[in-house]
């Protein structure tokens, strides 16, 4: 049997990540786990500076955007609408940056990772997980392995739904990104080229149970006129484009993240609101850490063993307060903007265009929001 370094557990664009990036470490990588689903996939991905530059080291990056300009959609502002009259916004220009960030077609992205490790020599894709020094956990928030290691997660379920779709626009996006916080939903439309439309927009609806249930019950043309209700029109005339789907949504946090020969990334380690769309970066600042630690230990301890604990503990710790951070602050809005009682809707509202008036205080979120 071929001996292997390190076993990924997981093949969604987290473990694909993880196992392109420890080959270019030099390491023999077994990626083993169930394929995407069969079907279309509607879902696109909010990306950070810290996102792009390891895709772009990992070559997934220029090969995306030549194979699928449509792709990848730079965010240039950012538009954010309280429920009593509260705005905020985000400027590229201001912020003296390229981008705010790059709207991503989830599937696209996923296929590149995927193309890129059939050419990597040191991965290899099994059906079945083989042994290895390290097993890397990166299965998602309902890792059965993760189970399997008696790991408790903290959790709390929101009883919310998102629905994402697909949408086109009878007037162009001009790269804004539109997001407004109400009591009870948050409501997201994300610019994205949509091949032969004026303008497109990916749609993150984040909603309670019942009213998700409703939305999604209706035919194509009763949930357009909900959707342009909600959006006031302000990002023109908006249409699907094919199908809808939905998730549950939680906050979660697995209470161990590491042990002797074992580690967790991504979902299976923390699970954030997607009100913020910080989800994948998150993830992919786990496998930047990660193998940032493990190249370090190259470098001045080899002789440790890559599943050794005090190693893994580095990277537990380096992301410990960045993916707690995020949790804090997309759970606080959340509940912040669930109350519905005036006092609560004014201050809210009144803090919204706060921040909006500090430049301060701006640079130093999207600094955050950037890094991941």
């Amino acid at each position: 049997m071929k001996h292997f370094d390190v076993s990924v557990r997981g093949r969604g664009a987290v473990g694909q990540a993880l196992a392109l990036s420890l080959a270019r470490l030099g390491l023999r990588v077994a990626l083993s786990g169930a394929p995407a689903p069969e079907g279309p996939d509607v879902r696109t991905y909010a990306l950070g500076a810290r996102s792009v530059a390891l895709l772009q080291q990992l070559r997934v990056w220029e090969a995306l955007r030549e194979s699928t300009p449509s792709a990848a959609t730079r965010v240039l502002d950012m538009q954010v609408a309280g429920d009593a009259g509260g705005t905020l916004a985000f400027s590229a220009w201001q912020q003296c940056v390229g981008e705010l960030a790059w709207i991503v077609d989830a599937a696209a992205l996923e296929r590149e990772l995927a193309t890129a490790l059939r050419f990597s020599p040191h991965v290899a894709l099994l059906d079945e997980a083989p042994p290895a020094a390290l097993v890397a956990l990166c299965e998602g928030k309902d890792s059965r392995e993760r189970e399997a290691l008696g790991i408790e997660v903290e959790r709390h379920d929101y009883g919310q739904r998102a629905i994402a779709a697909r949408l086109a626009s009878d007037r162009p996006h001009q790269g804004i990104a539109r997001q407004w916080f109400r009591a009870p939903d948050v409501l997201a439309l994300l610019p994205f080229d949509l091949p032969g439309e004026a303008g497109g927009y990916g749609l993150v609806w984040s909603l309670p149970d019942a009213r998700a249930a409703e939305l999604l019950a209706l035919d194509d043309g009763a949930f357009e006129h909900a959707l342009n209700e909600a959006s006031h029109g302000q990002a023109g005339r908006l249409a699907l484009r094919g199908a809808h789907a939905a998730w549950p949504l939680r906050l979660a946090r697995a209470t161990r993240w590491h042990g002797p020969g074992w580690v967790l990334l991504g979902d299976a380690a923390h699970v954030v609101h997607p009100l913020a769309g910080q989800g994948l970066n998150l993830g992919l600042a786990d496998v930047d850490t990660l193998c940032a630690v493990i190249a370090e230990r190259q470098q001045h301890e080899a002789w440790r063993s890559l599943g050794d604990e005090r190693l893994l503990a580095r990277y537990a710790r380096r992301r410990a307060a960045p993916t707690w951070a995020m949790g804090r602050v997309t759970d606080g809005l959340l509940q912040l903007f669930a109350h519905e009682s005036t006092p609560v809707k004014e201050l809210r509202n009144r803090g919204l265009t706060l921040v909006n008036h500090l430049p301060v205080l701006k640079r130093w979120l999207t600094d955050r929001a950037l890094r991941g």
